[in-house]
């Protein structure tokens, strides 16, 4: 499994040592982290126990930079009384689904106090609940790395199926199709400017419910691309 572990904004040096020290146990190295609040940050990489997974973490501006390169984005929530417009899984059934893929995965883990943002969600094709009790949804960021992690590994060797003609597109061209998309409705005066953020929220959730391949994305850039120049002259 190729699986990347994202941390949206987190504040606490001992949640991120945490999580960095379950994905070692696991057998997990890449770790990605969005706004991280600076000094958790290099107090956690200063940390005795800090490992090759904390020490190469790599640093994002943007929840679209740190996916950009993933065919697979998970969110994972604990779907409280929001209303959460992407299907979800139990982390049971949310399991399988990622050990059947083949390309790279990642999974978002919001800031301990508020989760993931709306936006942060609508990164995500799908979002994973780990099966707390109903009064106390909640778990700590650290411990929701690693029973997350333990899921994925708890069957021992996986089978990988998609052939390589239907490998998914990763999030970067699926995302650059929305912004074509997007372009060709406002040119078209489907959307008129200026473009309201539900509404760019609206069409990446649409796109990820497409479950592209890389050759649909490639094809939908190039009629989009056509249709904009079309509608310009």
């Amino acid at each position: 499994m190729d699986v990347t572990v994202i941390l949206v904004s987190p504040r606490n040096p001992l949640n991120i040592g945490a999580a960095a020290r379950a994905m070692s146990n696991f057998g997990f190295f890449d770790l990605r982290l969005v706004h991280a609040y600076r000094v958790a940050l290099d107090e956690a990489r200063s940390g005795v126990n800090a490992d090759r997974v904390l020490t190469e973490a790599r640093e994002f501006d943007s929840v679209a930079d740190a996916i950009a390169d993933c065919h697979l984005v998970v969110g994972t929530s604990g779907l409280g009384p929001r209303e959460t417009l992407q299907p979800f899984y139990g982390l049971e059934a949310g399991g399988r689904k990622i050990k059947r893929v083949k390309g790279r995965v990642a999974i978002l883990f919001g800031s301990e106090k508020f989760g993931l943002s709306n936006d942060d969600m609508s990164h995500c094709h799908w979002l994973l609940r780990i099966p707390t009790r109903e009064e106390h949804r909640s778990m700590n960021l650290g411990q929701a790395v690693a029973v997350t992690l333990y899921e994925l590994i708890r069957t021992g060797q996986v089978e990988l199926v998609s052939a390589p003609e239907s490998r998914a597109a990763s999030v970067g061209a699926q995302d650059r199709v929305g912004d074509y998309l997007l372009d060709a409705l406002t040119e078209s005066g489907y959307v008129k400017p200026p473009v309201d953020i539900s509404t760019t929220l609206k069409l990446r959730r649409l796109i990820r419910r497409m479950k592209m391949s890389e050759k649909d994305a490639g094809m939908w850039q190039g009629m989009l691309r056509q249709i904009i120049w079309r509608l310009k002259q």
